[in-house]
């Protein structure tokens, strides 16, 4: 999995400076940036971090994860029909953009909700809980307590 294989190379993104997040207006793309961070309390215990660069919206859009040191590590792109976990020379294909993101991190994130926290909405998932108090600083945390195993995802961001 996707996961293990970045775990090692990952876990320094931790000390990463913060991008830019930009507030759509009509027409506009949204746009974020910074670092993210998951833990997945499975048997053994999963970790994943990396810089990332997210653009678009729920039904289309595109994800950038790279290293501290500024490699790609891997993009996703989806779309109406679409989605596409591209790693090096690899691309793989997925029903839909939920089933990309779990490829690519290892657990099931609610992307249309993920875009709803980041803009500051507390858009209702069942079994997850997110923590908007500090989005105004720019720092997301969104905990997964079902279905088993609990997640725990972490972002941090600038506003514009």
């Amino acid at each position: 999995m996707l996961l293990a294989a970045w775990a090692g190379a990952l876990t320094v993104a931790g000390c990463a400076t913060p991008g830019t997040s930009k507030q759509a207006g009509p027409g506009q793309i949204e746009a974020w940036s910074g670092r993210l961070s998951l833990r997945i309390d499975s048997q053994p215990v999963q970790t994943f971090a990396a810089l990332f660069e997210l653009r678009g919206a729920p039904q289309a859009g595109n994800l950038t994860l790279t290293s501290p040191i500024g490699n790609t590590l891997a993009q996703l792109h989806w779309a109406p029909g679409e989605a596409l976990l591209m790693n090096g020379k690899e691309t793989r294909r997925y029903d839909s953009v939920d089933a990309l993101i779990e490829a690519a991190t290892g657990a099931a994130i609610p992307v249309a909700a993920l875009f709803g926290w980041l803009a500051g909405r507390d858009e209702h998932v069942p079994g997850w809980r997110p923590d908007l108090s500090q989005i105004s600083a720019g720092k997301l945390q969104a905990t997964r307590e079902s279905p088993e195993p609990r997640a725990d995802l972490r972002i941090v961001f600038e506003r514009a």
